[in-house]
């Protein structure tokens, strides 16, 4: 269907979720509610020489609930999150492919990093014997960060666009506005979009250690996490995935879909200033939140929540809130704030997918779950982060936010579900 040149309405119709505190969307949603911590200390590898001790891990994922064997002996662990996230959304979307053209279905999904996992252990398997002949045919196709798209769409036969994105921790949210624009433009009437990560690893772990990017807390775990709050001294690294299913709002009509909500608007820019700093006064934040404000035919003032970028990292926090200082004014201190990052810790490339998640449970549910952790106040930022505790909220307009090294800015805006 070519492009006519007015944009076609989008609509949520699934979600699934595999995070460090629920395996499933519902599980994810009732312990966000509760302010649980999934920080604990790191089991897959020995840490003594680590500064951090600690991370967000997935607890009891097995893989071989959702595929063989074989093929997760052939899938980096992003790659088995992908696929899970991918199953419940499906089974959530009610998607019968017998009844729907899997030409007119499609893909976006990415990892800011891919598969270091696998990549560390072929690289271990290259020096300990010395040389590259015992190096996995599988290597390259588990490592590279497009493949969890491609496993999706081969599982369920979805031959509609299909590729990744990759740009660090807006990775899910490009992903999602992606797939968001070819609905819009009448490519395909459904993408299943989102994003996936699996960085906890010697690699990962020493690599944002190098940086002096992670919580040193190590005599605290599920306290070190903090976003916005004075004391902050890093980022928690997670793991896991999520995914989307976005749907033309006719189609999902026609074909009776569940509607959580609708996608409104969207908002990419760069800072085009530093590797890993935002920009001064979070200026590519402010031009993100604005677009994607703009994108939707709204102003400032119609939003009610903000899903936060919230590292729990000094320079981020102070920016995003001086940014959205600038974009909503006075209306600034009338904004419900929180960070999802402060339970899960910091998921990377799939920040944007389970952020929108929470988004759209805010906007189906009127509750917000609580910024954890929130105990001394930062005089540079000193706007309602929810702290500590959920609230109950009517909410019709937010924004989710992710900004990722590099200066990757992308904002996403949902709106509840309305037929007219």
């Amino acid at each position: 269907m070519a492009f006519n040149g007015k944009a076609r309405r989008v609509v949520v119709t699934g979600m699934g979720a595999v995070t460090p505190i629920g395996l499933t969307v519902k599980e994810f949603w009732k312990n966000a509610l509760a302010g649980m911590s999934g920080a604990a200390p790191i089991t897959y590898f020995d840490t003594t020489q680590y500064d951090t001790k600690f991370a967000a891990e997935l607890k009891g994922f097995d893989p071989l609930n959702f595929m063989d064997r074989k093929l997760v002996q052939r899938v980096d662990p992003f790659t088995q999150f992908a696929l899970a996230a991918a199953d419940e959304a499906m089974k959530d979307a009610a998607i019968d492919l017998a009844k729907t053209s899997g030409e007119r279905v499609g893909i976006v999904f990415g990892s800011g990093i891919g598969g270091l996992q696998t990549f560390q252990r072929q690289h271990e398997t290259l020096v300990e014997t010395k040389g590259p002949h015992r190096i996995s045919p599988f290597f390259i196709p588990m490592m590279i960060s497009d493949i969890a798209a491609g496993r999706i769409s081969m599982k369920y036969g979805l031959k509609g666009p299909n590729y990744a994105t990759t740009s660090a921790c807006a990775t899910a949210s490009h992903a999602i506005g992606d797939a968001f624009i070819l609905i819009q433009r009448g490519d395909a009437d459904i993408m299943l979009s989102g994003g996936s990560e699996a960085g906890i690893c010697p690699m990962g772990i020493g690599g944002f250690n190098a940086m002096k990017a992670l919580s040193i807390r190590n005599d605290a775990p599920k306290k070190a996490s903090r976003p916005f709050e004075k004391d902050r001294d890093g980022f928690v690294m997670g793991e896991g995935g999520g995914v989307l299913v976005l749907e033309e709002f006719g189609h999902a009509i026609k074909r009776g879909a569940k509607i959580y909500a609708e996608i409104a608007g969207i908002g990419f820019t760069a800072d085009a200033h530093h590797i890993t700093d935002p920009a001064p006064g979070g200026e590519g934040a402010v031009r993100s939140m604005r677009a994607a404000i703009r994108d939707a035919g709204l102003s400032p003032e119609d939003v009610q929540y903000v899903n936060a970028h919230g590292t729990s990292t000094q320079p981020n926090d102070r920016n995003e809130t001086a940014a959205m200082k600038t974009v909503f004014g006075d209306h600034a201190k009338k904004l419900a704030i929180n960070s999802t990052k402060s339970m899960i810790g910091h998921l990377l490339g799939a920040a944007g997918a389970v952020g929108s998640i929470m988004t759209v449970m805010t906007l189906v549910e009127n509750k917000i779950h609580p910024t954890i952790n929130y105990e001394t106040p930062d005089p540079n930022c000193d706007l309602y982060y929810v702290p500590n505790t959920s609230i109950e909220k009517s909410v019709d307009v937010a924004l989710c936010n992710t900004f990722g090294f590099g200066g990757h800015n992308a904002t996403l805006l949902f709106r509840k579900y309305r037929e007219n």
